[in-house]
């Protein structure tokens, strides 16, 4: 029985091949095979969110991941969001808001925001995002985040911290989190 899996993917636009045991997490491969530690090992569980890349536009907590399912995938870590010298624009507010204290979630937080002005952007609603046209008085409004919308969700302070609630600050750096991606998204 075969137990490791050769794969390929392309982390933060780089080429990366390799052989992993078949148990291997993203976040393993990540830091211990291809040198990247910015994705921190939190709570190892997916409740923390340090761990949050990207794959593709998408936000994943790369603890929960095996390596074996994102063969072929883009991959993007907090270490790809710069264009060499170059501050991603979300990477700059958190700086200029002072959105972080230890940093140790940073990272995740930073990938995690990415994608949460992605998903904004593409409208995804999210379970606040308010109703695009009015319900009938009589029916409640249930939003359908299955769906999306045809124009851009407006990042409010509640919707940037419903996207963000899957990303844990043990410092408590919350409301300068949400002024720096609601910044970074304008």
């Amino acid at each position: 029985m075969t137990t490791t899996t050769a794969l390929s993917l392309h982390l933060n636009g780089e080429p990366f091949a390799g052989v992993v045991d078949n148990r291997t997490t993203l976040l393993d491969l990540l830091r211990e095979h291809a040198g990247l530690t910015g994705a921190k090992k939190g709570c190892d569980h997916g409740q923390c969110g340090a761990c949050t890349v990207l794959w593709g536009d998408r936000r994943v907590n790369s603890c929960l991941l095996l390596a074996v399912a994102v063969d072929g995938a883009h991959i993007t870590t907090v270490e790809g969001l710069a264009d060499g010298e170059e501050l991603h624009p979300v990477q700059r507010t958190f700086v200029e808001h002072d959105a972080f204290q230890c940093g140790f979630c940073t990272p995740g937080q930073l990938c995690s925001a990415v994608a949460a002005i992605t998903e904004a952007r593409a409208g995804w609603p999210s379970a606040v995002t308010p109703p695009q046209a009015p319900d009938p008085p009589e029916v409640p409004h249930r939003p359908d985040v299955r769906s999306r919308s045809p124009r851009p969700v407006e990042l409010t302070g509640a919707e940037v911290r419903e996207r963000m609630s899957g990303n844990l600050c043990r410092c408590g750096a919350y409301p300068h989190i949400v002024d720096a991606v609601r910044e970074a998204a304008r």
